[in-house]
C-alpha cells in the first residue's frame, strides 16, 4: 500500500430522495468490522420495518479491497451498485450506506431506480463531514523491566500511542502507530534486548 491514509465519515449522516411516490431514505455510517455492520443493518430494519426493501453497500479497510452489496429485492444491479459508486466516487472506506425505500406505486424502471439509489446515496454523503485517517498498526509488547527506559524513549520519540500497561513477571503493552513508519519502529524494537512483540493487524 503505498498511502497510509484514507477518507471515511466521521459519523452518521442522512440523504433523501423521492420520486414518483416513492421515497428514498440513505443512511451513511462509519464503521469497522461485519459485525458492526450487521448490527446496524438490523437497527435500520427494526426501526423502519415498513419499508419495503433496505439496500446497502459497504467498504472496510485502507486498502478498500473488502465490500459487499445488496439489492434486497430491488432487480438486480439497481441499488447496491449505484450506492457503492458513490462510495468509490468519494474514495470512501470503512463506511456504510443503507438506501431504505418506500414504494409509491409507480414503476421507476432500471434507470430510475439506479438513479434513486445512487442520488439517496450521494446525497448522505454529502451530509457527512469527511475526515482524513491515517492506517495504524497494532501490535503486543512485552519486554523485561531493565528495558523500560529504552521502550518509553522510543514511545515518546516516535509518537507511538499506548494502552493496556501490565507489569506482572516484566512489562506488557499495546502500541499503535502509523503505517509508514513501519521499518524505523520495527527496526528499533528488534534491537530492543529481550523485548518480543505480537502483530494484531492494521486499520
Amino acid at each position: 500500500m503505498e498511502a497510509d491514509t484514507y477518507l471515511t465519515i466521521r459519523t452518521f449522516s442522512e440523504g433523501i430522495y423521492k420520486e414518483k411516490g416513492s421515497r428514498f431514505l440513505a443512511i451513511a455510517a462509519p464503521v469497522r468490522s461485519p459485525e458492526e455492520i450487521r448490527e446496524i443493518i438490523g437497527k435500520i430494519k427494526k426501526e423502519h420495518h415498513s419499508a419495503r426493501h433496505h439496500c446497502y453497500a459497504w467498504m472496510l479497510g485502507p486498502d478498500r479491497q473488502n465490500w459487499r452489496v445488496n439489492d434486497d429485492g430491488e432487480p438486480n444491479g439497481t441499488a447496491g451498485k449505484p450506492i457503492l459508486s458513490q462510495i468509490n466516487s468519494y474514495v470512501l472506506t470503512n463506511i456504510l450506506i443503507v438506501v431504505t425505500r418506500w414504494s409509491g406505486g409507480k414503476l421507476l424502471g432500471t434507470s430510475g431506480l439506479i438513479n434513486a439509489y445512487k442520488t439517496a446515496a450521494e446525497d448522505a454523503i454529502r451530509h457527512a463531514e469527511l475526515i482524513e485517517l491515517t492506517v495504524q498498526e497494532h501490535y503486543e509488547v512485552s519486554f523485561p523491566w531493565t528495558a523500560m527506559n529504552v521502550v518509553m524513549k522510543l514511545i515518546k520519540e516516535e509518537n507511538i500511542e499506548q494502552s493496556g500497561q501490565k507489569f506482572e513477571d516484566g512489562c506488557r503493552m499495546n502500541i499503535s502507530f502509523r503505517h509508514s513508519l513501519h521499518d524505523r519502529i520495527i527496526g528499533a524494537l528488534g534491537r530492543i534486548e529481550g523485548l518480543t512483540y505480537v502483530y494484531y493487524g492494521m486499520d
